[in-house]
């Protein structure tokens, strides 16, 4: 099934093919209420009674294929590990739930790698869920319980005047001023950070940048973006105020125009340590691996940002595969890991269950 799955190219905002595969699917395994929503995901229900448990995986991946194949224990292909192994890990754990031992509604959720379309829609829905659960590789013996913010920022230089190439001098160049520009930038919003760890340090990191007009006349505008990820004991708004001063400050230094814009805004996220989720993780990891997890923080960002910071229940992220993996030019998983991953999430959602259960009493 993961493999038929991986020969499913779905980058961002094309999941429909894996979003009618997977209704096809849950329909086999006698999910309930299967639907495609407005925007492309795909919503389905198995199980009744409490607890409500959200299991929810992405169905895109980023760009450039990956030729399928297994090999050994590894299953080769784009999104082998980002994040199908995950989601399908899910879709089989949820087919197991029998009726008054909880209510599963398991999401496959679209544009995930892009603007979280998938999941920003989705929590502006009045769903009602003690629990939710997102599907990323950890591997088995983790569970996710943060992920850092990102904003993306556009920020464009223009200078007075170009000039022919062969008179450089007559002009600034914004190209070479944007880079100036960005180091400064980076360096200043990096500044005291030597005590921290990876998952607690604030990174900017320029993604794109794009200047000029021809091979022989210096550019005189230029716009670079940069990805910046906040970590959890710092929030969007802060960095932002930070970022309008040091644009200001470093202009008026170089002399140039300098203007910035916001391209995406997510705030950091922490799921609480102690919750009847992060026991039944535990629990169940225990029980097939015979090893406590580990709880950790991730450097990247999730849809679990996006619910966590709106819905205020308990909520993890996990999935079998390796995080390393992940947008890589050979992407794989491995299957014994992968298999692994549908026991444990089987084990867990018996386990929270009764702990839910104890309580309510």
């Amino acid at each position: 099934m993961l493999e038929k799955a991986l020969r499913l190219y779905t980058p961002s905002l094309s999941e429909k093919p894996m979003a009618e595969f997977l209704a096809d699917k849950c329909d086999d395994l006698g999910f309930e209420d299967i639907q495609i929503d407005e925007v492309g995901n795909l919503i389905a229900k198995k199980g009744s009674g409490s607890p409500k448990i959200m299991l929810c995986g992405h169905m895109d991946v980023v760009p450039g294929k990956v030729k399928v194949r297994k090999e050994g224990d590894s299953l080769y292909g784009r999104g082998a590990s980002d994040a199908k192994a995950p989601l399908m890990a899910m879709l089989f754990a949820a087919a197991s739930i029998q009726n008054n031992n909880g209510t599963i509604i398991f999401v496959g959720a679209v544009d995930e790698e892009g603007n979280a379309t998938g999941i920003k829609n989705l929590v502006k829905k009045e769903m009602d869920m003690d629990y939710a659960v997102f599907g990323e590789p950890s591997g088995i013996k983790q569970v996710t319980i943060a992920y850092k913010g990102r904003l993306a920022i556009n920020l464009k230089i223009s200078v007075e005047n170009s000039s022919h190439a062969s008179a450089p001098w007559l002009s600034k160049n914004a190209i070479e001023e944007s880079m100036i520009f960005a180091k400064e930038l980076r360096e200043r919003l990096e500044a005291d950070q030597e005590d921290k760890t990876k998952g607690m340090l604030l990174t900017v990191t320029m993604t794109e940048i794009k200047g000029g007009t021809s091979h022989n006349v210096t550019p005189k505008e230029c716009e670079t973006i940069f990805d910046i990820r906040i970590p959890v004991d710092l929030n969007c708004k802060s960095i932002e105020q930070k970022i309008a001063t040091l644009v200001k400050e470093i202009a008026q230094k170089r002399k140039v125009e300098a203007f910035y814009s916001i391209l995406d805004e997510t705030e950091p996220f922490e799921a609480p340590h102690n919750s009847p989720l992060v026991r039944a993780f535990t629990l169940g990891i225990m029980e097939v691996e015979h090893s406590r997890p580990t709880l950790i923080r991730k450097t990247g960002t999730g849809d679990m940002n996006v619910l966590g910071n709106q819905w205020n229940i308990p909520v993890v992220t996990y999935g079998p595969g390796d995080p390393h993996e992940a947008h890589t030019i050979d992407e794989k998983v491995s299957v014994k890991e992968y298999l692994k991953g549908i026991e444990i999430l089987k084990k867990t959602l018996q386990h929270l269950k009764r702990l839910h259960d104890r309580k309510m009493r």
